[in-house]
């Protein structure tokens, strides 16, 4: 536990990209609120947490950290939930059998809601209005009264959360996520596409090595390990009143725990070593991460590995670099050398979304696939070069069929992205996109280490 640490100690510092709410009054109530409901979750499933991102420190798994780049309130179902966690089971799969290491699932989702944003205004049209911020602060629709921040919202985000993991429990622990049933996880429309016939070959291979299993006596009906699976949740820790209300003591260790999510993560605008994010995270007894980017120096890296992990414990503190596709291999490489060589036993993790978003010609936001694979590329020749483990990828999807990334196998183009284009703030990979990406990944890493 870090010494003069408490949970209100950020308030000292400097917060950047938090709401002006017009009504601090409201707010305090509305965090008084959340303060008072219980955890959405368990001080011994985030070490459970850092357990298994040791391992990826170690070199011995891989880190697959998926999901929306903000949640939304209005398209809140079960069929959304059970249809991203089908994606994100579907990588998995294929990343486990294709590299032979376990993979470790963390979803963006149940807490997902916070966008940090470049300007505090935006315009629309002739109209000057408050940037949208994510659902837990504001509205989407571009009128000046639905972007006033609203603290009814963050009561509502706990809310969401708590039903969204209840679901995600349901699902990884009933059945949903067995082995036995690893084609019924395909849906329609990746079992009609080029990347889905991939995944079937690969299903079969697995109902094969199954069977085998059963025939040498194992019993596959009644081994857990077959039937069940961990899915941990995660986000980005922006709005930290709302952070620090969700966060509790642990009975059993008298450590505090953020207890709205298993992971938190610091986003690239908010890394201020001085800054009110920092200084909440390195408190805290979750497994957390910071987003890097290019400008990231070494000795900077260093010294956040001695504000968030000090006692140098595997599995604490994740590194996830967004550098962009041109210059994540020269940018990474010194970083990755720095941290190696100071002992930090950090996870290494790409996203690769972020520093590839371009405007299309419509006025679209969008990634390009190939874009996204060549810094996965890059990611992974800067590890192979400074003898270090790509330990994981970090990317926005959704299991609904999307045209908001172009390319991939089936190749969405610029002039596609109108046809569903549903995000609410960043473009995202749709579930063909995901599993050819994992494939691809696997196939890096697989030849990398050849």
């Amino acid at each position: 536990m870090a010494k003069s640490w408490t949970p209100t100690s950020w308030r000292q510092h400097d917060a950047a990209q938090q709401p002006q709410w017009p009504d601090m009054a409201a707010v305090d109530a509305a965090l008084k609120q959340v303060a008072g409901y219980p955890p959405l979750v368990f001080a011994g499933e985030a070490r459970s947490l850092q357990a298994a991102l040791a391992q990826v420190a170690a070199g011995n798994a891989f880190l697959l950290q998926a999901g929306d780049c903000a949640e939304s309130f209005e398209e809140f179902s079960a069929n959304n939930i059970r249809e991203k966690l089908r994606v994100i089971l579907q990588m998995a799969i294929v990343l486990t059998y294709s590299m032979g290491v376990p993979v470790v699932k963390v979803g963006r989702m149940a807490g997902q809601f916070a966008k940090p944003r470049s300007s505090d205004m935006e315009k629309v049209g002739s109209l000057e209005i408050p940037s949208f911020r994510g659902h837990i602060v504001n509205d989407a629709s571009p009128t000046q009264a639905a972007r006033i921040p609203n603290p009814e919202r963050l009561v509502q985000a706990y809310h969401q959360s708590a039903s969204t993991l209840n679901l995600l429990r349901a699902f990884t622990k009933g059945g949903f996520a067995d082995l036995n049933r690893v084609h019924a996880w395909t849906q329609e429309f990746v079992g009609a596409s080029p990347e889905g016939q991939r995944y079937e070959q690969l299903a079969r291979e697995i109902d094969m090595a199954m069977g085998f299993m059963r025939a040498c006596g194992v019993d596959t009906e009644n081994n857990s390990t077959l039937h069940e699976v961990d899915v941990y949740t995660s986000h980005e820790a922006l709005i930290l009143g709302y952070e620090e209300a969700l966060t509790r003591q642990d009975s059993l260790t008298g450590e505090w725990y953020d207890c709205s999510a298993h992971m938190l993560w610091i986003g690239e605008r908010t890394r201020q070593l001085d800054g009110a994010h920092v200084e909440f995270l390195r408190g805290v007894g979750n497994p957390i991460g910071c987003k890097i980017g290019p400008s990231a120096t070494p000795e900077w890296v260093i010294e956040l590995c001695e504000k968030l992990n000090p006692a140098q414990i595997p599995g604490r503190l994740t590194l996830i670099s967004r550098m962009g596709a041109d210059k994540v291999e020269d940018a990474l490489r010194p970083l990755l050398r720095a941290v190696r060589d100071s002992g930090h036993p950090v996870v290494w993790a790409c996203d690769p979304m972020h520093g590839n978003t371009v405007t299309a010609p419509n006025g679209r936001k969008t990634r390009d696939f190939e874009d996204i694979v060549t810094e996965i590329a890059g990611f992974v020749r800067a590890h192979n070069a400074e003898g270090t483990w790509p330990g994981g990828i970090h990317v926005e999807l959704t299991g609904d069929d999307v045209t908001e990334c172009t390319g991939g196998g089936h190749s969405v183009s610029n002039e596609d992205l109108d046809e569903r284009y549903q995000t609410i703030c960043d473009p995202r990979l749709n579930g063909r996109q995901s599993i050819d990406l994992a494939f691809r990944v696997a196939e890096l890493i697989r030849t990398a280490n050849a």
